[in-house]
């Protein structure tokens, strides 16, 4: 039954255009079912959930019988790199997530000063099991898996060094897969919710410097976790941790951190706000790379 109603959702989401008059199509208005904020933000690869993690939940507000899109910017800025997100996604039937973003990293400190790489992200995510929302009876987690698919163009600004593309840096490909799995808890009458995640992953700094490398190649389980406060309806404030492979010789890499501070002004809009640590990058800048993320995400 439930795979019937899943199929018979897509098909009006997709095909179900209705014929009005003659010369006049209408594709069904998402509904907005869902609670305020239970669809997450754009996390920094694109999936639905916290900043720098995903989580089982379904992007947009569009309830079991609709669906639900949006477009997000993330600017991530620290003391010598910006990271600039840009994607959108769509969530159908509360169970099936599509997302494609791309990211630009740029370097502004000697020698890495003229630094470009560009990734492409197309993600999924399927919800497997349990419901964010309705399970407040029991200790039952929404459960999620996905996929993002990366792939790296060309590294810009390393010329002079040599170095035109990440297999230089000491990377076996250019692209590869993550996978993951996602639980998801929310606490409504304790206004917390949390989440856990594991990764499979053999991406180098999200796959921006390449995948496996000249000290592992394989992939690797990655353990990723967020905890997130409901203030009022509308703010939310919480924390992140990322574990990192650690593959190239050239890049020691950290975990990543955060706090994080985010608004819910009506189910069109979401701002982000986070202070993150991202560790050193490269050998070639030794410096524990910390600063200020925000991200906009317009959808509905």
């Amino acid at each position: 039954m439930r795979l019937l109603h899943f199929s018979t959702c897509i098909a009006i989401c997709f095909a179900g255009w209705t014929l009005q008059t003659a010369n006049a199509q209408v594709i069904p208005l998402p509904d907005q079912g869902k609670l305020l904020a239970t669809s997450g933000v754009s996390e920094v690869e694109g999936a639905a959930g916290g900043g720098i993690t995903p989580w089982a939940v379904i992007t947009g507000y569009g309830s079991e019988n609709s669906y639900g899109a949006n477009a997000h910017m993330t600017q991530l800025n620290t003391q010598d790199y910006q990271l600039t997100t840009n994607g959108v996604a769509i969530g159908i039937c509360d169970k099936l997530e599509l997302s494609l973003s791309q990211q630009t990293f740029k370097g502004s400190k000697a020698p890495l000063d003229k630094l470009n790489l560009n990734q492409d992200i197309v993600g999924v995510k399927l919800k497997l099991s349990g419901d964010l929302v309705a399970d407040q009876d029991n200790w039952k987690p929404q459960i999620a898996i996905g996929a993002m698919f990366k792939r790296d163009k060309s590294i810009s600004g390393l010329e002079a060094l040599g170095i035109t593309n990440v297999k230089q840096l000491g990377a076996k490909d250019d692209h590869g897969t993550d996978y993951y799995v996602s639980a998801t808890k929310l606490f409504l009458a304790q206004s917390l919710l949390l989440n856990g995640t594991i990764r499979f992953t053999k991406a180098n700094q999200m796959g921006l410097l390449g995948f496996g490398g000249d000290q592992h190649d394989r992939y690797q389980a990655m353990p990723e976790v967020s905890a997130a406060y409901l203030l009022n309806r509308k703010w939310v404030l919480g924390a992140e941790y990322r574990q990192k492979p650690n593959n190239l010789s050239v890049d020691h890499e950290k975990a990543y951190y955060d706090g994080f501070v985010a608004w819910f002004p009506n189910k069109n809009l979401s701002f982000t706000l986070a202070y993150v640590t991202l560790g050193d990058i490269t050998v070639f800048n030794p410096t524990n790379q910390r600063g200020w993320y925000l991200s906009v995400q317009i959808g509905n």
